[in-house]
């Protein structure tokens, strides 16, 4: 690396989380040391259009100079031409911002680790700021995996399971791991059967119960169904944003959090609480009203924020987690029986978000934080390339 760790930071994306990721992204380019990093933007719209700013100098001024059609917060990036489109002409939007279609982004990563800075030397690392849906999912993951790219956060394989709620409770489950009670099921298979798992939901379950997309985040699409009628209504609400749909028990309980970051010596942070404004922690308390309130550390006895400790340690590595994640557990009022809700890999991570509040509350800044993550990625993927890929016999 050179005097400079050069960062390519990636965030929009195509998700219901577009606007979240945004306000995440304004947070990391406004705590980076530019001293100590480069910094390259590159945008993707709702749309799934790419496009990439110059070196940032300073943090932009506002979030909508993150979608690089003003030109404010970067510098002219005719440089960067072959690096989205694969140094074919491409048309320019305003304001010098080079700009691709989806489909040509496998070529223009590809390409990106010999062409993404000012003068011509590759990345030392990604970071991509990136909610839900092909940016949680591990389908970018897999992208820069392809590049031979290092990337801040969870693998293909932990950025996976970690968003489709279906798999992710298998896994725990394997571990050992509490949850609550829950069914799931698929577009064809409800269409198809429908009183059946109407009966199956009501049988097992019973009302109220929460009705949520399999993959997304920041509470998109989660519904709470009190009658049959809402259930039908929740339901076809949540296929929405996903084609398959879980569907949980209503547990009375407190939100209890927990913050996780390494690679494969994982360490947990202070444990917290969330009190929502809300019935329940949707996107409104999380987002909009400002009213749900985080308790850092939680008002809790130290055998249970151990066990919370150890058990989101568990979590993780049952996923095969890196870099950061957030977990996430109910603590049920009637028994103070703990039960573990999800793994969150890539949790909002402004400066007033849980994930870098508890590490605040356990001594470690938010810039700090960053410095971690990306000296972890970099030091996952130096030890992932003694891996022989060729399958070569041994010399």
């Amino acid at each position: 690396m050179g005097e400079k760790v050069r960062v390519g930071l990636v965030y929009g994306g195509r998700s219901g989380e577009h606007e979240v990721s945004l306000q995440t992204a304004l947070a990391v380019m406004k705590a980076f040391d530019y001293g100590k990093y480069e910094i390259k933007p590159f945008y993707i719209s709702k749309a799934g259009e790419w496009r990439s700013g110059d070196v940032l100098l300073a943090p932009p001024a506002d979030l909508a100079s993150l979608r690089l059609a003003g030109g404010a917060a970067v510098v002219g990036t005719e440089a960067l031409m072959p690096v989205f489109g694969g140094g074919a002409e491409q048309e320019e939007p305003a304001a010098k911002v080079s700009a691709v279609p989806a489909k040509a982004t496998i070529s223009a990563v590809s390409s990106a680790a010999g062409a993404m800075s000012a003068d011509g030397a590759p990345l030392d690392v990604v970071f991509p700021l990136l909610h839900g849906t092909f940016g949680e999912d591990g389908t970018i993951q897999g992208l820069f995996e392809m590049a031979n790219i290092p990337y801040v956060g969870a693998g293909v394989l932990a950025s996976a399971v970690g968003m489709d709620k279906i798999t992710m409770k298998k896994v725990f489950a394997q571990d050992g791991l509490p949850q609550c009670v829950y069914r799931y099921f698929n577009r064809t298979q409800w269409e198809k059967d429908e009183d059946y798992y109407i009966l199956e939901i009501e049988t097992a379950l019973g009302y109220p119960c929460f009705v949520k997309p399999a993959n997304l985040g920041s509470s998109v699409g989660i519904s709470k169904a009190r009658n049959r009628e809402e259930l039908l209504d929740a339901v076809n609400f949540a296929l929405r944003f996903d084609r398959k749909v879980i569907v949980e028990e209503f547990v009375d309980a407190r939100e209890i959090e927990v913050s996780v970051l390494g690679n494969d010596e994982p360490r947990a942070s202070v444990v917290g609480e969330i009190t929502s404004s809300s019935e329940f922690y949707d996107y409104k308390a999380k987002y909009i009203d400002g009213k749900s309130m985080m308790h850092i550390p939680a008002n809790l006895p130290a055998e249970v924020s151990e066990a919370v400790r150890e058990m989101a340690v568990r979590a993780f590595q049952a996923i095969d987690g890196s870099g950061l994640s957030r977990v996430d557990f109910f603590l049920r009022k009637e028994d103070n029986q703990l039960l573990i809700n999800e793994v969150n890999t890539m949790p909002g991570f402004t400066p007033f978000s849980m994930y870098p509040l508890m590490w605040k509350e356990s001594g470690v800044s938010y810039a700090e934080l960053l410095d971690t993550l990306i000296a972890l990625a970099i030091s996952r993927h130096s030890e992932k390339q003694r891996i022989d890929f060729g399958g070569g016999s041994p010399a």
